[in-house]
């Protein structure tokens, strides 16, 4: 046997999937809280969760009672909160008693309580469902349009703003909002389309978001919910020129008419 195998043969499993980098999307039903993320938009490492749900059942914990809750070595325990106190999700507090050396506590933050909660999906869907299932259209399009302004607002309220205050021109904001979809995995791109005066941007999404909300009605109500939300975050009226369910190879969203960058 060679030496990187006794070394393989003894070393922490832990510790490995540490340092392979182990994914929550790579451990499909390991936890509830696959597909969850940090601050920079990255998957949670499966290791990385099964400490933050210790954290959440314990509340404020030391090292030595992480080690014998999740039954692995200090450095691997030690690597973990390396990764989740740069990720923002937990925080340390030193602990002084008597005499002896300080020691640390770890607790989440609220955005690692938030990881370390249940995947909210099938609730999101069984609450897409009822919403259109309602009888009333002029409640379900009100309710529609609500959660759409709500997402939108979301994002224009992270958009970088100009010395006036005010968000820059449109290709600008499109920019700002390619990057806040790319934290939440929605892949798009931004494209120039030929205009007579301009070439005018437009946003194309490369694969629908929400599959499963897409697929649950026949009358694309989520194809005008993230018109609605996209037109709000931009600060003026989008329309979808091409659709993936028609068979085009993506949804591309442009200005609409007689809004004022796609008049300029």
């Amino acid at each position: 046997m060679s030496l990187a195998d006794q070394s393989l043969n003894n070393a922490d499993p832990a510790e490995i999937a540490d340092n392979a980098g182990v994914s929550l999307n790579g451990v499909a039903g390991a936890v509830g809280t696959i597909g969850r993320s940090d601050r920079t938009g990255e998957p949670l490492r499966w290791v990385d969760s099964q400490l933050l749900q210790a954290l959440c059942e314990g509340g404020q914990t030391g090292i030595g009672d992480l080690i014998s809750k999740l039954g692995v070595t200090a450095t691997a325990i030690r690597q973990r909160i390396e990764r989740l106190l740069d990720a923002g999700l937990i925080e340390r507090e030193k602990v002084v008693s008597g005499r002896g050396r300080p020691s640390f506590v770890y607790r989440l933050t609220d955005r690692g309580r938030w990881c370390a909660g249940a995947d909210p999906s099938d609730l999101a869907e069984a609450m897409w469902q009822e919403i259109l299932e309602l009888d009333d259209s002029e409640l379900r399009s009100r309710l529609l349009g609500g959660v759409a302004k709500r997402i939108g607002r979301r994002f224009a309220d992270r958009f970088e703003l100009g010395d006036d205050g005010q968000a820059n021109a449109l290709d600008d904001r499109m920019r700002h909002l390619v990057d806040l979809l790319a934290e939440r995995r929605i892949a798009t791109k931004i494209v120039f389309e030929a205009l007579p005066v301009a070439s005018l941007p437009v946003l194309d999404v490369q694969a629908c978001p929400y599959p499963a909300l897409r697929d649950a009605t026949e009358d694309r109500s989520m194809c005008q919910l993230e018109t609605a939300m996209l037109s709000e975050a931009l600060g003026q009226p989008i329309r979808l020129s091409s659709c993936l369910l028609d068979g085009d190879p993506v949804c591309r969203f442009v200005p609409a008419a007689g809004s004022g960058d796609a008049d300029r």
